[in-house]
């Protein structure tokens, strides 16, 4: 499968449990725990593989993509600390909502077009059964390994150098590039 028709499948599966989530289901937490790792998942294979490969093509978008992800996992983190017969669950579950579809929008309606226009269609399926891959493993190590403790954003982490040191007294998550040992 493309890569882009890989995340197009991703943000639906994204958008059917955030809509269960704000018409109250009553299996909330089963629900949240299965939205924030395919989310955290789904973020880490754009801003790992993704992202990097079609920088070159809409290098301004790419940089608004990883600040999108950098609010969306606040917002994450947000709702995962809320328990869901809290009055603001229902809230924050619609704003995070609002903030993935506005992202989402963006990204079929701008960014994979262009990258399907920028890349060969061989590119895009590698492209794609790597991501796919990455996804599965991320899935497994679930959003907990994934999404960094406090303000701090895996999409900071993302966008340095690969030679820059975190901050002192933080950790840089873990992520795998495009090309290094078991990608």
């Amino acid at each position: 499968m493309k890569a882009t028709a890989l995340l197009k499948s991703q943000h639906r599966t994204v958008e059917r449990i955030l809509d269960s989530l704000e018409d109250g289901s009553t299996d909330w937490a089963s629900e949240l725990n299965e939205l924030a790792n395919n989310l955290a998942a789904h973020m880490a294979i754009e801003q790992d593989i993704f992202y990097p490969a079609a920088r070159d093509i809409d290098a301004k978008l790419v940089g608004q993509s990883y600040e999108e992800h950098a609010i969306a996992e606040l917002a994450l983190k947000r709702l995962l600390a809320t328990p869901g017969d809290d009055p603001t669950f229902t809230v924050k579950v619609t704003a995070l909502k609002e903030l993935i579809e506005n992202h989402v929008e963006e990204e079929e309606e701008e960014l994979f077009p262009d990258v399907e226009e920028g890349m060969e269609a061989d590119e895009l399926e590698s492209l794609g059964e790597e991501m796919s891959a990455a996804f599965d493993e991320a899935v497994a190590e679930g959003y907990k390994s994934l999404l960094p403790e406090g303000l701090e954003a895996s999409a900071d982490a993302a966008q340095e150098p690969p030679s820059a040191a975190p901050p002192e007294g933080t950790t840089k998550r873990r992520s795998r590039k495009r090309g290094e040992a078991g990608a």
